[in-house]
C-alpha cells in the first residue's frame, strides 16, 4: 500500500528564480548548498525533462547511504510541479520499493513562493521499522530549501 507524507514551507524568494534553481540548475545547486549531505549531482541520462536520471553521491551527513539514483517522474511548468522518484540505491536498499518526492511551488506575492513536499512511499517492512524515513526526508528537503533561500538572497 502507497503511504504519503507532506509538508510545506513559505521562503522569501520569487517563484520564478525559486524554480529556475530547483528545476533547472539542481545539480549546481545541491552540492553548493548541503555538500555534507549530497556531495554531487550528475545526469546520467536527459535533457532535465521527463525521464531525466540523477545520480546522487552523498556527502559525509548521510552514513546509511553512498548513493541513489533518482528519476523525474513529473514535471509541470505551469504548475510549478517536479516529482523525483528513487530508481536505485538510497532508499531503496533500506527495504522500501517505491520512494517518490514532489515540489510543488506557488506564489504567495513577488518575494515569497510556498513550497509543498510530497513524499509517497511503499515497503514490505512494518511501519515502524521505517517511519522516520519519510519524516527525515521531509526534513531534509525543507532544510534544503531554507539553504536554498539564504543562498538565492544573499546572490551567492
Amino acid at each position: 500500500m502507497i503511504k504519503e507524507v507532506q509538508t510545506h514551507v513559505i521562503v522569501g524568494v520569487g517563484i520564478d528564480a525559486l524554480w529556475k534553481a530547483l528545476a533547472k540548475d539542481l545539480t549546481f545547486f545541491i552540492p553548493k548548498i548541503i555538500p555534507n549531505l549530497v556531495k554531487d549531482v550528475q545526469v546520467i541520462e536527459g535533457d532535465g525533462g521527463i525521464g531525466t536520471v540523477f545520480l546522487f553521491n552523498f556527502g559525509s551527513d548521510v552514513p546509511m547511504m553512498s548513493y541513489q539514483i533518482e528519476k523525474i517522474v513529473e514535471l509541470d511548468e505551469s504548475l510549478h510541479q517536479i516529482g523525483l522518484q528513487v530508481i536505485e540505491g538510497g532508499h531503496l536498499n533500506l527495504g522500501l520499493s517505491l520512494y517518490q518526492t514532489t515540489f510543488q511551488l506557488s506564489s504567495v506575492d513577488h518575494h515569497k513562493t510556498q513550497i509543498n513536499v510530497k513524499v509517497l512511499y511503499e515497503s514490505e517492512l512494518r511501519e515502524e521499522e521505517i517511519s522516520s524515513m519519510p519524516s527525515k526526508t521531509t526534513a531534509s528537503s525543507l532544510a534544503f530549501i531554507t539553504s536554498l533561500e539564504n543562498y538565492l538572497l544573499n546572490g551567492s
